[in-house]
């Protein structure tokens, strides 16, 4: 018998050893990264020029007195948060904003958890559908519908208007007066972003095993008791962390809000967020300084309910563990 002798690699039929790998595939791996980092550092540029660098710089603007016209920027330390502190209209933004959260997340959370009910019942005709008319005012823009319920809630000759004279009722002016112009803009922000709470609480149903469901039935219970002792239970981990990114949302509310009150009347719309617009942009000489420092005290403000999120996260996978 001829022996044939093979050319071996030194160490690669080694038990627990792997082959080099070749220059000519590391050097296609370095290429992909390449092309990957290529197109991922546009995004790193824009986000650190539009979002990290304005950051970092309302911090030090915080710090000084400067209109954003000058090149002079006067240090002044804390004074901007003492005398943010100390303006009455800035506590009032935030009792403002305190009361539109209380409006908009309660709406939000619980109403958009009896609708996906009945939306996730199998029985429901047109589910499909109803799902898509109510997620479809989230998608669009929103300075579009604040301007197109500012034309539709006008006094004088909006469709609103149109409705209330027909009825014999006196003309209302639901934006215009300071009783009811935050209570109006906070249903239309519930109705607004009413879909996304609807989609969290959709999904959440979707956790639940159907085998509990058809155990249930079998077992005689009719649909209160499937609720109350299936549902409920099951959900109660989801309430926590849904209620949690609704109330975080209420904080995002500057664009709806601008477009319908711009603050009005009577200050008695303005929320934080305008609060500081006002200071920065819309005041006959800025306060880019004010307005920086308000910005902090606002950030740390949100910073607080991340914190509640990243708890609420926490406590609803503890609870899950639990349930399991």
């Amino acid at each position: 018998m001829t022996s044939q002798t093979r050319t071996r690699t030194p160490g690669a039929d080694a038990p627990g050893r792997t082959a080099p790998v070749s220059a000519d595939r590391r050097s296609r791996q370095r290429r992909r990264n390449l092309w990957i980092y290529a197109f991922l550092m546009p995004t790193f540029v824009l986000y650190g020029l539009y979002t990290i660098y304005p950051i970092l710089a309302s911090y030090w603007y915080s710090l000084v007195e400067w209109n954003g016209f000058s090149s002079q920027q006067r240090f002044v330390g804390i004074s901007n948060y003492e005398a943010v502190f100390a303006d009455p209209m800035f506590w009032s933004s935030v009792r403002i904003t305190l009361v539109f959260m209380l409006i908009v997340a309660p709406l939000r959370v619980f109403g958009a958890f009896f609708l996906a009910i009945l939306l996730n019942s199998p029985r429901l005709p047109f589910a499909t559908f109803f799902r898509t008319a109510y997620f479809i005012p989230v998608v669009t823009t929103t300075a579009i519908v604040g301007v197109v319920m500012r034309f539709i809630l006008d006094p004088g000759s909006g469709p609103f208007a149109a409705v209330v004279r027909l009825l014999g009722l006196a003309p209302i002016d639901l934006l215009g007066d300071s009783g009811t112009a935050l209570a109006t803009a906070a249903v239309v922000y519930v109705w607004k972003f009413f879909g996304i709470t609807m989609i969290y609480w959709l999904a959440a149903l979707q956790t639940i095993p159907r085998d509990l469901f058809e155990a249930a039935r079998i077992d005689g219970a009719n649909a209160v008791g499937v609720f109350r002792y299936i549902t409920l239970p099951m959900l109660l981990p989801f309430l926590l962390i849904i209620s949690v990114l609704t109330i975080e949302d209420c904080f995002r509310a500057f664009d709806l809000m601008y477009a319908m009150t711009a603050g009005g009347p009577f200050f008695s719309t303005e929320i934080i967020e305008i609060y500081i617009y006002r200071w920065a942009f819309a005041a006959s000489i800025p306060q880019l300084g004010f307005a920086s420092a308000a910005a902090v005290l606002f950030g740390v403000l949100v910073l607080a309910v991340v914190a509640l999120q990243a708890w609420a996260t926490v406590k609803s996978r503890a609870m899950q563990k639990g349930q399991r």
